[in-house]
């Protein structure tokens, strides 16, 4: 039987976690050269870059079921961040950042029944949500520990520093 190369597995590694933030190759190595050039560990860097995409906060807030929900809420103008309307999904949070859903927006239905489902779910701790009044603060940036995805962001390291 044919022992699987580091190579295949390195890049399976990656596949996945551009699925996981649903991003291009293109997208996903602009993140990987801002986390290279950031202070820390690289791997580390690039998992904190990629939950402070405004997509996935959203996901994380409760506010959207999936990655996917969050970014077409994003593209369809239900989202304000300090105050300001942001339609950018890949637009970076930043601590102190108040994430709000548009007045309009929160009688849709979709936005309520994930409100519904985060209380099972749980929010994380550099995140703060108000449900009541459909808002979300950034309390602190993430920390590789909150992030409980089985990832090996070593492999994606290596991957690219060929």
């Amino acid at each position: 039987m044919r022992k699987e190369s580091d190579y295949s597995i390195q890049l399976r590694e990656k596949q996945k976690v551009r699925r996981i933030y649903a991003m291009l190759e293109g997208q996903f190595r602009k993140y990987y050269k801002m986390a290279d050039r950031a202070k820390g560990v690289t791997g580390e860097n690039l998992l904190m870059l990629l939950e402070r995409r405004l997509d996935n906060t959203i996901f994380r807030l409760g506010f959207a079921n999936s990655r996917s929900q969050a970014r077409q809420m994003v593209k369809h103008n239900h989202v304000l961040v300090n105050g300001r309307r942001v339609n950018i999904p890949s637009f970076l949070v930043s601590v102190n950042d108040e994430i709000t859903i548009r007045e309009k927006s929160r009688k849709i239905e979709a936005i309520a029944d994930s409100l519904e489902a985060v209380a099972r779910r749980g929010v994380p701790s550099w995140l703060e949500l108000d449900p009541d009044n459909f808002k979300g603060k950034i309390k602190s940036m993430p920390d590789r520990q909150e992030i409980t995805m089985p990832i090996q962001e070593q492999l994606i390291v290596e991957l690219y520093s060929k």
